[in-house]
């Protein structure tokens, strides 16, 4: 199978779908691999580098679509990207499509099948190609809070951890999964101090028990959450439903409870944001105000520390890309009810139910959309 990774164009985003070390494992199974040449230059990975790895260097993303049995890519493509997708081709990349009617449209339109790491599932109803990232943004949305509280980023002037004489920060962090538990450990580890509000009772229960209570935990609610704002300078939003719109868990009118300059940053913004004033902002422009309270909403977090997430990515993607390059994505997803779970669209059908509901648009079972797919590695999808 011949698998092609383009270049990554969002704002200041530097990761890249395959690392030479994934390379070099697809191209010892006997696969090739083109690659844009200058994809990996912002996180040290040369296109020298690359070829050493057994790749094959195309000049722009239009040659790797055009020739890509299989596109890998991070993030959801662009409106330019899905033009160039086409019936009988994969892709294999983010897509967070609950939120963005226009990228489900184009994908639609385009016949390609589209694969979502982040409806992925395993065993253990985990999200294993989400998981990654989201270790990733929790760990960065503690540093992002630390760093909008600074008044130089319109934040309050509260340093995290404190000094003696003074305490630290108050943080909220909603919801308690892989995004929240990471944001909570970074931000206790600056000396914050530190609430998690969740709804599942287990999952408290197991974060208390981790930190025997150093880490306060709360029943999740919209009373609760309001009763901790007036004495809270950072909230991270980290919540998610897998496939689905966020929840908005905090309004506009709850903002009056909070003090001018405390800071909301919201993980969940590329699942619509958590928060009612959420919008999605970029590295190059991450923050804005509503109300004199700090927003930090920057869709594709893990962008910030490209190199770290790119390997981490592609540590957790490459048996599944080995599996679809092996076996033809036909085969690879009916033969794991956890890949299936990532089929997002298949030769213009939505075939997740989440985000069927969420765009409303007709629902086909995965299993009923693959049904007159042709069997064998040849089979594109």
């Amino acid at each position: 199978m011949l698998i092609g990774v383009p270049g990554e164009i969002k704002n200041h985003e530097y990761r890249v779908g395959l690392t030479p070390a994934g390379v070099g494992k697809l191209h010892r199974s006997g696969h090739d691999v083109l690659i844009q040449s200058g994809a990996g230059l912002g996180i040290g990975f040369s296109d020298e580098d690359y070829q050493q790895a057994g790749a094959s260097l195309a000049e722009n993303a239009q040659a790797v679509f055009a020739k890509a049995d299989l596109v890998v890519k991070v993030k959801e493509p662009q409106p330019g990207e899905c033009a160039m997708l086409r019936e009988g081709q994969t892709l294999f990349a983010y897509l967070h499509l609950a939120p963005d009617p226009e990228q489900t449209r184009l994908l639609l339109e385009s016949k390609s099948t589209c694969i979502a790491y982040e409806t992925i599932t395993d065993d253990s109803g985990g999200l294993p190609l989400l998981t990654p990232m989201s270790e990733v943004a929790g760990r960065m949305a503690a540093q992002q809070a630390a760093l909008c509280l600074e008044k130089a980023h319109q934040g309050s002037g509260v340093l995290m951890g404190g000094v003696p004489g003074v305490p630290g920060a108050s943080v909220l962090v909603i919801g308690g999964g892989v995004v929240g538990l990471n944001a909570a450990r970074v931000a206790f580890g600056m000396g914050a101090n530190v609430t998690i509000a969740d709804k599942s009772i287990r999952r408290l229960q197991h974060i208390d028990d981790l930190y025997h209570g150093q880490i306060k935990t709360i029943y999740s609610s919209t009373e609760t959450i309001a009763e901790c704002l007036p004495v809270t300078d950072a909230v991270i939003g980290a919540v998610l439903i897998p496939g689905a719109t966020a929840p908005r868990l905090i309004s506009r009118d709850m903002l009056k409870l909070m003090r001018k300059g405390s800071v909301l940053v919201d993980v969940s913004i590329d699942q619509g944001g958590c928060f009612e004033t959420s919008k999605p902002t970029t590295h190059e422009n991450p923050i804005y105000l509503v109300d004199g309270i700090v927003h930090y909403c920057v869709a594709n977090m893990p962008g910030g520390v490209a190199r770290t997430s790119a390997i981490a990515l592609t540590n957790a993607t490459l048996p599944f890309i080995v599996a679809l390059a092996n076996q033809g994505p036909r085969s690879a997803l009916l033969g794991d009810s956890h890949f299936l779970e990532g089929l997002n669209v298949h030769r213009g059908m939505v075939t997740n139910a989440a985000v069927a509901e969420a765009l409303n648009h007709d629902f086909v079972p995965p299993q009923q959309a693959l049904a007159k797919m042709p069997c064998g590695k040849s089979a594109q999808a």
